[in-house]
């Protein structure tokens, strides 16, 4: 039989061993709390974002003649420069865009140059860009879904004269640019068309936005003939 030594002992030995093994269990507990706070709230990994090639990219806006007398008017073809924007092509894809409304101009070169210059200050005017209070337009995609070999559909916030609308269109890449148009439409974002003749001329509600969007460091790739997606 094996003496335990005195009750009062054993329990002075067990109170010094316990805080012990306490501690053990605080750190295996700790280690556990630390690798799934990691595993769930650690830092996210994000796909790297390139610059738009701003020289390379273009955007076209096509307005159109309506109203009863519109044999008499133009139609108007509308330059966008893009100032700033990124893309990325690795999950998850986005792209952003900014234009400066001030930047937009107005082609037609059918129409004399006194002609094209009323149009391009009445574009920038209060009646319709309205640049001076207005000075970006904005894009911004929300969701980028794949469509098959190097085409996909984008969805995303459009935002002019500070009024934002959703808007999806298709894209696809072409020679290395990323080619789409889609179509808005002006009271959408509080601009009412432009009238004149008491109506009987006018321009539609509807524009067509046509871009190829180029990545700044993205070498041309020559795949067959450009084509617009329709």
């Amino acid at each position: 039989m094996i003496a335990r030594g005195p009750k009062h002992l054993r329990d002075h030995r067990f109170r010094l061993y316990c805080p012990t093994v306490h501690m053990r269990c605080e750190r295996v507990r700790g280690f556990v709390a630390a690798a799934a706070a990691a595993a769930l709230f650690g830092p996210a990994v994000h796909a790297a974002n390139h610059p738009i090639d701003t020289e390379r990219s273009t955007l076209t806006i096509f307005a159109y003649k309506g109203g009863l007398f519109s044999a008499f008017a133009d139609d108007h073809t509308i330059s966008a420069r893009i100032a700033s924007g990124s893309m990325s092509e690795e999950a998850p894809l986005g792209i952003e865009l900014t234009i400066r409304s001030s930047d937009l101009r107005v082609l037609d070169p059918a129409l004399s140059p006194e002609r094209r210059a009323e149009v391009q200050a009445r574009m920038l005017g209060s009646e319709v860009l309205d640049t001076g209070r207005f000075s970006e337009i904005t894009f911004a995609s929300t969701q980028i879904d794949s469509a098959g070999s190097d085409r996909w559909n984008v969805a995303g916030r459009l935002t002019i004269r500070d009024r934002t609308r959703s808007v999806t269109f298709p894209v696809q890449r072409v020679n290395g640019a990323f080619r789409g148009a889609v179509s808005i439409k002006q009271r959408d974002f509080g601009i009412e068309p432009i009238r004149i003749a008491g109506g009987t001329v006018k321009v539609k509600d509807e524009l067509r936005i046509e871009f190829a969007i180029v990545r700044q460091d993205a070498a041309p790739r020559h795949t067959g003939p450009e084509s617009s997606v329709k």
